[in-house]
């Protein structure tokens, strides 16, 4: 098949490498170059999107980072509701694969937190207040 199987001896490892090293080539379209390339067109084999553009909802992602990062809307990516939508309703059909934290045990926790922690004077007096 693809795969080919070398055997290497001790005597092997113990001459110098004869490999060379080529320089990178800067017009290598798989050169890792950060999220936006060159041309300001966007880098899916960057390693800083974590894999999200591929998977399961990879479409999904794609769509909504592509609509962000063109968007030319006053609030930036305020006109890419409707594929953020589609990209988190995807994304809650893979839990393990794309773990959200629960909003409701997010808030209890808040609560607990501020419950356990000791307000100093004025902080209690202000939240009295403000209330």
């Amino acid at each position: 098949g693809k795969d080919k199987i070398i055997f290497a001896t001790k005597e092997d490892h113990e001459t110098p490498s004869s490999a060379e090293l080529v320089a990178d080539d800067p017009d290598d379209p798989y050169e890792e170059q950060g999220l936006i390339l060159p041309n300001g067109d966007i880098n899916w084999n960057c390693p800083c999107l974590g894999g999200m553009a591929s998977g399961p909802c990879g479409e999904q992602f794609k769509s909504a980072f592509s609509c962000f990062h063109y968007s030319t809307e006053e609030i930036k990516g305020s006109d890419c509701v409707d594929q953020f939508r589609a990209m988190q309703e995807c994304m809650q059909k893979y839990p393990d694969l794309y773990p959200q934290e629960d909003e409701n045990e997010e808030k209890e926790k808040s609560s607990k937190d501020l419950e356990a922690t000791p307000m100093e004077g004025s902080a209690a007096k202000e939240e009295k207040g403000s209330s």
